[in-house]
């Protein structure tokens, strides 16, 4: 019988700059991380260890920015941070921006966002090189386990968010059947899961938006588990030229 257990982490402190995440995260998992485990986390406590916020009152609007602001009634501080983290602006609707990150990560206000951030005022960012963050947290931990670290997404002709995979280092990232035949024998030609992006999803059904979970050990997946670090989430984005929508 096939079975995933989620455990999670609870009782860690609010982070910040400069905190030795991986002994935080230790710590909160009472010493039971183990080789084939999966860490989940989400993005924000990885992002104000390394200093990846901004305060507003340090930003400085752009033209481009105060346009923006003024056509969408926002702060034109908080869009400049937008604008500085995109690669891309692909769309302006309402008060939303869909923008294309430097990572190549396509998502709403390039990930900028205000929630749990710490302090009012304050901007929190994805990590710098997220993949780069999953390598360095796995190679700290004891017993070295995977490490996973994600952002909710909305999903284009679905209603909500749902958790994917922006960071990995340790579990493939995709499992590919294409070749492959179902159970009745038919070659599959398209069939490629998402295996990274299912575990962030799962993680986030045991954690609380608004209470002090960030963490989630993920057991169950050792067929997944590798012991270098693999391709991380990077080779999940859908080349641009394969983009039906863009």
């Amino acid at each position: 019988m096939s079975r995933i257990e989620l455990l999670a982490l609870e009782g860690l402190p609010e982070v910040s700059e400069g905190d030795d995440l991986a002994a935080q995260l230790t710590a909160a998992s009472g010493g039971k991380l183990k080789a084939d485990d999966l860490l989940v986390i989400a993005h924000k406590v990885v992002s104000k260890a390394e200093g990846s916020v901004v305060d507003l009152v340090d930003v400085e609007p752009s033209t481009r920015a105060l346009e923006i602001a003024a056509r969408q009634q926002r702060d034109p501080r908080q869009v400049e941070v937008i604008l500085s983290q995109s690669a891309e602006l692909l769309r302006e609707e309402g008060h939303l921006l869909i923008c294309r990150t430097h990572h190549g990560l396509i998502c709403a206000n390039a990930g900028v966002d205000a929630s749990n951030s710490g302090a009012d005022g304050r901007l929190v960012l994805l990590p710098r090189d997220p993949d780069a963050s999953a390598r360095q947290l796995r190679a700290a931990l004891p017993g070295h386990p995977a490490v996973l670290i994600t952002d909710s997404f909305g999903r284009a002709w679905r209603l909500g968010q749902v958790d994917v995979a922006i960071g990995l280092a340790g579990l493939a990232p995709l499992d590919d059947w294409r070749g492959r035949s179902d159970s009745e024998g038919r070659r599959l030609s398209a069939t490629l899961l998402a295996v990274a992006d299912q575990a962030a999803a799962a993680a986030d059904l045991v954690r609380s938006k608004s209470g002090s979970t960030p963490a989630v050990i993920v057991r169950g997946l050792e067929r997944f588990i590798s012991a270098d670090d693999g391709p991380g989430a990077a080779a999940i984005l859908r080349p641009a030229s394969d983009d039906l929508f863009l």
